[in-house]
């Protein structure tokens, strides 16, 4: 794999206060990466000094090589991108409305356009005036104006903000399709924990304009198994938890090393005279490593 963008010691104040501090992150071409973190936590100035509209105090982007901050122009050329609430010309219809965008980044191809259009499913209101357009349409809007340079990188700023459970899936599926189809680069960021889980390969987690978290989605799926247990008396458990080299993590919950079959601690703890009531895996998710990483539980990284 090659690296498609790459942030190099990011730093930006505004105003004399931080809202970057040293961030760096790659992305490998044909990934779909997440930028997590609260409001204020340096998730847009991000996405903005990537687009050069924002310039960093220190630090450098490269987009397949080239530097955003000496060749914008240049760097910019194979990027797409929705960022902050995309701006339309109520008035005007969606398909006027691209016409117009077209031609502020070089120029219209009716023939791509059609075909970008009947792919995000706005055939039958491309010629509809905008301000008629939900806001789901507006959005499907915006994504068929971030393809229209052909782009290999996409950016992608809260994209499924405001949409309903079936427009959050259609784009989940959309996006995972493009990337399978056209070995899109895609990195954005949202605050839907649960979709940033079903689509990214990797995320990276901010706080107070410090990166303090990276990893692999698969990584905290695969950690040490931890399992829910409802016996008693409790007291028995935590012997038998040690003889097979694990660990009490919680109220209910204990760790097994991994090759340890969970059905010998549940045969051990029958034969001891506890009485199992439930005995289950819990999987690990994204919203507990991020709570875990936000209320300080994790380690920067």
């Amino acid at each position: 794999m090659s690296t498609m963008l790459e942030a190099i010691g990011l730093s930006k104040k505004f105003g004399g206060k931080p809202a970057l501090k040293e961030v760096s992150f790659r992305l490998e071409r044909g990934e779909i990466y997440g930028l997590l973190g609260h409001n204020g936590a340096g998730k847009s100035t991000s996405l903005g000094i990537i687009l050069g509209m924002v310039e960093p105090d220190l630090g450098e982007v490269r987009i397949d090589g080239v530097s955003v901050q000496a060749k914008r122009s240049q760097a910019l050329r194979k990027v797409g991108a929705i960022f902050e609430a995309p701006a339309f010309y109520d008035y005007m219809s969606g398909w006027d409305n691209l016409k117009i965008l077209m031609s502020y980044s070089g120029g219209f191809d009716e023939k791509a356009a059609r075909e970008v259009v009947e792919r995000v499913g706005l055939v039958k209101r491309i010629g509809s005036k905008v301000r008629t357009y939900s806001h789901g349409m507006r959005q499907r809007l915006a994504l068929a104006q971030s393809l229209l340079p052909e782009p290999e990188l996409l950016l992608l700023d809260e994209p499924t903000d405001g949409l309903d459970p079936e427009g959050i899936k259609w784009f989940r599926d959309f996006i995972l399709q493009l990337r399978e189809e056209r070995g899109m680069t895609v990195l954005f960021n949202s605050h839907l924990l649960s979709e940033v889980e079903l689509m990214c390969d990797r995320v990276a987690i901010l706080r107070e304009g410090k990166r303090v978290f990276e990893g692999s989605v698969k990584s905290f799926r695969d950690d040490v198994p931890v399992y829910e247990v409802q016996l008693e008396p409790w007291e028995m458990c935590m012997p038998i938890v040690h003889e097979l080299g694990g660990e009490i993590v919680g109220p209910g919950k204990i760790s097994l090393p991994r090759g340890i079959d969970p059905a010998v601690f549940v045969e051990r703890a029958i034969r001891a005279g506890a009485k199992v009531r439930e005995f289950a895996r819990i999987r690990r998710s994204l919203e507990d490593v991020y709570m875990e990483i936000l209320n300080g539980e994790g380690s920067p990284n």
